[in-house]
C-alpha cells in the first residue's frame, strides 16, 4: 500500500484561505461535525495517499497528518446518487428503488419519507443541521397542468424533509440541469433563461438556468456559504452538523484563474488543487473560530475519478487518479469505489493514525449514533458499522466489517471479505474495458475473483483456483440480500426484487 502522510504540515500550507471569525463561547461536549464530500476525486489524486501523485494536495495532507487516514475505504457505489443515499442513510442504495444509474434532472426524491438520516438523527440529539452543495437525491418539483416543472413554486421532499434545518445548494451534478441555486425549498431567483450545453472538460448539458447562476462561480459561492454557516454557529450552544457536498472536481471542470496551470498536469489536476484549497479554507475557519479541537472533520469522495478528466492525458504527466488500482468511476473494479477518507478530531483521534481496515461510507450513521450515545432502530443503518472504536483506539482486534458490497453504474455487484473480492460479472460493469457491451460482443462469461492482498490491481482472475471462496461469498451475498441488511439485527425489506445477478 503506497501511503505517504506528511508529518510536518502546518498552518502555512493553508493556501488562499478566507478569514472568518465569530466570538467563541464555551462549546458543548458533543462534537461539531463537518463532512466534506468531493465529487469524482480519485484515491490517487491525494499526495498523502499516493506518493506518486503529481497533484500536491497540501491542505488534505495537513488534514491527514493532524488526524487519520483510511487506506482501504470505499463508497458503496461507483457513482453519485447511490453513494449519497448510503452516506446519509447507512443503507446500500440498491435496496431502494434505484437499482442502477443515478437520479436525473426532475426525478423525484429517493430517500423514503420515514427513513432516518444522519441529519434527522443528529437533529433529534440537539444539533443544528445544514446541507450546503450538491444534493443529487431527487427533488419533487411542482408541475403545471401539462406536467412541466414550475420552478417558482416550493420544492417538496428535499433536504429540509430529511433532517436538515438549512439547505443551500444545487439540484444534482453541475452538468445536469436545471441550473439554480436553491435555498431551503425555493430557487433564489425569479429570472429564468436557457443555457446551451458545452463540450470538453467544461461540459454541461443544455437546460434552464437562473439569472444569478454561473457555473464557474458555483464552487466559490458554496464555499462562502459553508464558511458563513460555520462562523454563524461556532459560538452557539448547540453543536452543528454541516454536510458540505462539493460539485468538484466533477465536470464541468472549471478551475478558477488562480488555479489554472498550478498542478503541473491538466485542468482536472488544477481543479483538484482548488478542491484542496476549499478544504484548507474550512480548516482555517474552524481554527479561527476556536472550534477545531472538538470538531470532527471528514473528507471523502463519492467515487473514483471520471474518464472525463482525460485519463490518457493525465497519464502523460505521470499521474494516475486511481493510483495502482484498476478502473475508474462507474466500475466494479477498485478504481470505481476505493476512495480517499480522512478524519480529524483532535479531542478523540490521535495525530498521524493510519488504518488499513476495510471501511464503507455507509458506516457514517452508525458512527454518528455512537458519538452521540444513541441507538439506531432496526429499520435504520442496515449496512452501517460503528467506526468509533477504530477512531479512538490504537488497535482493533478483528475486522470491523464482516464484508462489504459494491455496486457499479450498470447495476453489477461485487462482495469483499478480507482479502477476497468476488465480482458477479465478467467485465467492469461500468465504463472501463471490458464494458457490459464489450463483454456481450466478445462472449465473455463468468465471475471474477481477486486476492487483493497479493493482487491489488486485479490482474489475475482466480475463480477456478478457489471455487470454495466463490461459493462462500455467493452465499453471503445472497444472505445480505435476503435479510435486507448486512449488519446484525432484525431482517428488513428491500424495495423491490434484488438479485446479485443482473438480468
Amino acid at each position: 500500500m503506497n501511503v505517504r502522510v506528511a508529518l510536518t504540515m502546518g498552518a502555512s500550507l493553508l493556501v488562499g484561505a478566507t478569514s472568518c471569525t465569530s466570538s467563541p463561547t464555551e462549546k458543548p461536549e458533543q462534537p461539531n461535525i463537518v463532512y466534506i464530500l468531493a465529487d469524482d476525486m480519485g484515491y490517487g489524486d491525494l499526495s498523502c495517499l499516493n506518493a506518486d501523485s503529481k497533484i500536491k494536495t497540501m491542505n488534505l495532507d495537513r488534514l491527514a497528518q493532524q488526524g487519520m487516514v483510511f487506506t482501504d475505504a470505499h463508497s458503496n457505489s461507483a457513482v453519485c446518487t447511490p453513494t449519497r443515499y448510503g452516506i446519509l442513510t447507512g443503507r446500500y442504495a440498491w435496496r431502494s428503488r434505484l437499482k442502477q444509474g443515478v437520479n436525473w434532472s426532475y426525478d423525484e426524491h429517493l430517500i423514503e419519507p420515514e427513513r432516518m438520516t444522519v441529519a434527522s438523527l443528529l437533529k433529534k440529539n440537539g444539533y443544528s443541521t445544514a446541507c450546503i452543495g450538491k444534493w443529487h437525491l431527487g427533488l419533487d418539483w411542482a408541475k403545471d397542468s401539462t406536467g412541466t416543472p414550475d420552478f417558482l413554486q416550493p420544492i417538496k421532499n428535499g433536504p429540509n424533509s430529511n433532517g436538515f434545518d438549512y439547505f443551500y445548494g444545487i439540484t444534482a451534478s453541475l452538468d445536469i440541469p436545471p441550473y439554480f441555486y436553491i435555498e431551503n425549498d425555493r430557487i433564489t431567483t425569479t429570472e429564468i433563461d436557457t443555457i446551451e450545453g458545452t463540450t470538453g472538460k467544461g461540459f454541461w448539458r443544455t437546460g434552464p438556468i437562473g439569472a444569478d447562476f454561473k457555473h464557474e462561480e458555483v464552487l466559490p459561492n458554496l464555499t462562502q456559504k459553508a464558511l458563513g454557516y460555520i462562523t454563524q454557529h461556532a459560538s452557539a450552544k448547540k453543536p452543528f452538523f454541516l454536510y458540505f457536498a462539493l460539485p468538484a472536481p466533477h465536470t464541468p471542470i472549471l478551475p478558477s484563474a488562480e488555479w489554472k496551470g498550478k498542478s503541473g498536469t491538466n485542468e482536472y489536476g488544477d481543479f483538484c488543487l482548488m478542491v484542496d484549497d476549499v478544504v484548507g479554507q474550512v480548516l482555517k475557519c474552524l481554527d479561527e473560530n476556536g472550534v477545531s479541537e472538538n470538531t470532527l472533520v471528514v473528507f471523502a469522495s463519492d467515487n473514483g475519478c471520471a474518464p472525463s478528466a482525460d485519463l490518457k492525458e493525465l497519464k502523460s504527466f505521470g499521474h494516475s487518479p486511481s493510483s495502482i488500482y484498476r478502473g475508474a468511476k462507474a466500475d466494479i473494479y477498485e478504481g470505481g469505489h476505493r476512495i480517499p477518507l480522512l478524519m480529524k478530531w483532535p479531542k478523540s483521534i490521535k495525530q498521524g493514525k493510519v488504518s488499513n481496515e476495510t471501511i464503507c461510507l455507509t458506516d457514517f450513521i452508525a458512527t454518528v449514533a455512537a458519538i452521540v450515545n444513541d441507538t439506531l432502530p432496526s429499520n435504520a443503518g442496515e449496512d452501517s458499522y460503528n467506526m468509533l472504536p477504530l477512531m479512538e483506539a490504537d488497535s482493533l482486534v478483528g475486522p470491523l466489517r464482516e464484508a462489504t458490497v459494491h455496486h457499479s453504474v450498470d447495476g453489477y455487484f461485487s462482495i469483499r471479505k478480507g482479502k477476497w473480492k468476488l465480482e458477479f460479472c465478467a467485465g467492469s460493469g461500468g465504463w472501463s474495458y471490458p464494458t457490459p457491451k464489450q463483454v456481450k460482443n466478445e462472449g465473455l462469461t463468468g465471475f471474477q475473483l481477486y486476492d487483493l492482498e497479493n493482487d491489488p490491481s486485479e490482474t489475475q482472475n482466480i475463480c477456478e483456483q478457489h471455487p470454495e471462496i466463490v461459493t462462500e461469498l455467493t452465499a453471503l451475498m445472497a444472505k445480505y440480500i435476503e435479510q435486507g441488511r448486512s449488519t446484525p439485527g432484525k431482517a428488513q425489506q428491500n424495495d423491490g426484487f434484488t438479485s446479485y445477478l443482473k438480468e
